[in-house]
């Protein structure tokens, strides 16, 4: 059986998250969508910074955050995204190295700034994210490793990448190489707005370009337009795996004709969901990449994403890989 370098490579957007609470009122009056993830300009983007309360800024995007999420659980993981030569470009590029994730994408010199996403957080611990891509939209082929992509069991990206038309080509490339290496490729389907802007394309990638789909319900019955049961039958015949999030009711795991359900693990209080979905797929590609089993990989994907749900920011504060211990030694 083939050794490869990497547990898991995760391709996506590279943002530096800036995040505030806030109350339902402050969410209307600056006239933001509750709950979901909305493409700004840089206008947009000052004149909400001006406008939040005191912040916390930490390294983030979707893949970045599983990558971090898959490094604390001792995994061998790296990333690829794109960032300007700017402080926080800087910023991001420590933050994930230090984590001991693989980093080497070549900054931007000039063009837009590093992206980050401004996440307002309600005290129902819903967040409202307002993104600003900046130097995320060039990552384009040419950034795609060889040597990394072709080194590793399994490739993770975001659905977001399949809007800009370069990053699209991107993802075809990383496609071929993983699995001309033995490797698999599995996608995060995003949020319900990018799979009803790319419905069709995604349901001809799953099966053939992707092995593996990572969603919650809303996206997953978006896709399919169907109740949630029946989508677990579809993808079941569509994908090898697929790993179904559901919020407080837990996760639902399907490979093939079998179905794991999960219940959600016990958290004390939830502070903000941002990050849930991103660290429950670490935890489960951490699991599925270590060989354990389905039921084990969705225990995992729940463990860290309570962890990640009882405080502020989407990168774990307590040890994940002890927290998983008990799990996993279960499982052996």
């Amino acid at each position: 059986m083939r050794e490869f370098a990497y547990d898991v490579v995760c391709i996506g957007n590279a943002i530096v998250d800036v995040l505030a609470h806030a109350d339902d009122a402050q969410v209307a009056r600056l006239g933001l969508s509750k709950g979901v993830m909305t493409l700004i300009d840089a206008a947009r983007a000052e004149e909400l910074y001006a406008k939040m309360g005191p912040a916390v800024e930490v390294s983030g995007g979707c893949a970045g955050n599983t990558a971090s999420g898959v490094a604390a659980l001792g995994g061998r993981t790296a990333f690829i995204g794109k960032v300007r030569d700017d402080q926080l470009g800087a910023v991001f590029t420590h933050d994930l190295r230090a984590q001991g994730v693989t980093f080497a994408t070549p900054p931007l010199e000039a063009g837009p700034p590093t992206a980050r996403s401004f996440i307002f957080v309600t005290p129902d611990a819903h967040r409202t994210m307002n993104t600003y891509l900046g130097a995320c939209v060039e990552l384009g082929p040419e950034d795609i490793d060889a040597a990394i992509v072709g080194s590793t069991q399994m490739v993770y990206f975001e659905g977001y990448l399949w809007d800009p038309p370069r990053a699209k080509e991107a993802m075809r490339k990383a496609a071929k190489i993983v699995h001309a290496a033995g490797g698999r490729m599995a996608i995060t389907l995003s949020d319900p707005f990018c799979v009803t802007r790319h419905r069709d394309e995604f349901l001809s990638l799953l099966g053939r370009e992707v092995d593996i789909v990572f969603a919650n319900e809303e996206e997953i019955t978006s896709l399919y337009r169907c109740d949630f049961e029946e989508a677990i039958e579809r993808v079941g015949a569509q994908v090898k795996v697929a790993a179904l999030t559901r919020s407080e009711k837990g996760s639902v795991a399907v490979a093939g004709s079998r179905v794991v359900r999960m219940k959600a693990e016990p958290v004390a209080h939830v502070v903000d969901t941002t990050g849930a979905g991103d660290l429950y797929a670490a935890g489960f590609l951490h699991g599925l990449t270590q060989g354990h089993d389905l039921a084990d990989c969705a225990r995992l994907g729940g463990i860290c994403a309570a962890e990640i749900i009882s405080h502020i920011g989407a990168r774990p504060e307590a040890d994940l890989a002890e927290l998983a211990a008990p799990a996993l030694n279960q499982a052996r």
